[in-house]
């Protein structure tokens, strides 16, 4: 295990001023304007539901139009932020390893018919058993997960997808450029346990551990209950003639009768989910063709072996009735105890979904009609760092809570209720911006002349299972001719 994350913790105080200055150096242009409106963003009263409320914010000394400047013509140095939040404290698994869970959360823009570079984007909830594809920008987000149950996360990395993007191929290299970084920031040594990935079910997980083979990452995903894998070829018999097997007898997920006696089995007594039942088969693989993402992939396709796991409770806390879990992760020769390890790791890869409904109902990370990718890009590291001084400031805050809400240790606070008291906490914290400077408001267009540049509209990407985009063309709003005779 590295010294980093086995030395003293410095003040907190300290660290969240370090990370407020680093973050202001990021800024290049604008950067009084963005870094007071990050801090709007922490110090507003109640969710953030318009940026023109956040300039009434007393942290935000700048008016409306200086903010709305700011988003459309400023400037992050994105990769030097990324460097920052690499060398940040991170939260560290039970077994002292590095939990990293990856997952695509929408902004959703169905009306901006304006805004290039929208796709697509599956939406659940909607409608009952319901998947409704809506326009919008998907984002590949990475975050570092704690043990334990928690609402806590370390959002790491965000990277939009554009038109014509492949999910696994993308997350693959956002994964690797962060890996990288880790090692860099001292995160992790040699000695130290792999890297653990946990994506679900809307990853290839197979694929995606073949991309990352060379790195010191084993990847954990759920699979769909309806997929058939491959034992290991058997031996080959002497005297045997023709081309040797590479594929042993199928294991379906849906029949039993495929499955033999695992290799490793687990019973577990939990408190939310009664009895908690895993079993493990060794050294199972896809039957890979030369189709969808492996159709550029020349000669032989490879054999990517791991281990299945299937996990059933016996109730959950929502009262509805359990399905089984299968899993498969990227290692071999799974034990019982790393067994437990895998399946309760899965499981912590649900916090994410915490942290992207605190980005989106209060932070209000999908509240403004930004018309721009680039300027959604921007306020969406600006939402990253807002909530990293949130995990600085965490063992700092006082329970500010409401008169209906139960008291809770200060060890476990939860992101809104750290965001009440930071207004609080930031006097005491660097503040590196600056004044603004005293000027008067553009003339702006004379009345009564009419817009001579109007706004291009852009069409929506479908995007197909090969990573093909195509624009889908909207629909004529003009009359249809009345037919005659």
């Amino acid at each position: 295990m590295s010294l980093l994350h086995q030395g003293v913790r410095q003040d907190p105080f300290e660290e969240l001023s370090r990370f407020r200055g680093e973050f202001y150096s990021c800024l290049t242009r604008r950067a009084d304007a963005l870094f007071e409106l990050a801090d709007a963003v922490l110090c507003a009263d109640g969710p953030v539901r318009s940026l023109v409320e956040l300039s009434l914010v007393g942290e935000h000394r700048r008016g409306h139009g200086g903010l709305y400047d700011a988003l459309g013509a400023g400037r992050v140095e994105v990769a030097r932020l990324r460097r920052a939040l690499a060398a940040m404290p991170l939260p560290r698994a039970a077994d002292g390893r590095l939990v990293l869970a990856a997952d695509i959360t929408c902004w959703l823009r169905p009306d901006a018919h304006t805004s290039p570079q929208r796709i697509l984007c599956h939406t659940y909830g909607r409608g009952k058993d319901q998947h409704i594809p809506v326009p919008g920008w998907p984002y590949s987000v990475i975050c570092a997960l704690e043990t334990g149950r928690s609402s806590w996360t370390a959002p790491l990395d965000a990277l939009r997808l554009a038109p014509g993007d492949d999910a696994a191929t993308v997350t693959a290299g956002q994964m690797r450029e962060l890996v990288e970084r880790l090692v860099s920031a001292g995160q992790w040594r040699g000695g130290d346990p792999d890297i653990l990935i946990v994506v679900d079910a809307g990853y290839d997980v197979p694929r995606l551990a073949f991309l990352l083979r060379d790195l010191p990452v084993q990847v954990l995903g759920r699979m769909r209950s309806d997929r058939v894998l491959r034992r290991a070829a058997p031996p080959r018999e002497p005297g045997t003639r023709g081309r040797p097997s590479r594929h042993g007898g199928e294991f379906v997920f849906g029949d039993p009768a495929t499955w033999n006696i695992p290799d490793a089995a687990t019973v577990t007594e939990t408190r939310l989910y009664g009895v908690a039942a895993a079993r493990a088969w060794d050294r199972l693989h896809p039957r890979l063709t030369h189709r969808s993402a492996w159709t550029a992939q020349l000669g032989a396709l490879p054999v990517i072996e791991g281990t299945v796991i299937l996990l059933k409770v016996e109730h959950l806390p929502s009262g509805a009735t359990p399905k089984p879990v299968w899993l498969w992760w990227s290692g071999t020769d799974a034990t019982a105890a790393q067994v437990d390890l895998l399946w309760q790791a899965f499981l912590r890869r649900f916090d994410i979904e915490h942290t992207f409904r605190l980005f989106k109902q209060t932070l209000g990370w999908t509240c403004p009609r930004i018309r721009t990718p680039e300027a959604a890009d921007r306020w969406t590291w600006l939402i990253l760092a807002a909530f990293t001084q949130l995990r600085l400031a965490r063992p700092l805050a006082a329970d500010l809570r409401r008169p209906w809400e139960k008291p809770a240790p200060t060890d476990r606070l939860t992101p809104a209720r750290v965001r009440r008291d930071f207004r609080h906490l930031r006097p005491k914290a660097a503040c590196p911006a600056g004044a603004p400077k005293s000027s008067r408001p553009g003339p702006g267009r004379p009345p009564g002349r009419k817009n001579t540049r109007p706004t291009p509209r852009h069409d929506v990407h479908t995007v197909r299972k090969t990573g093909i985009t195509k624009s889908k063309a909207k629909k004529s709003t003009s009359p249809r001719p009345r037919r005659t005779g």
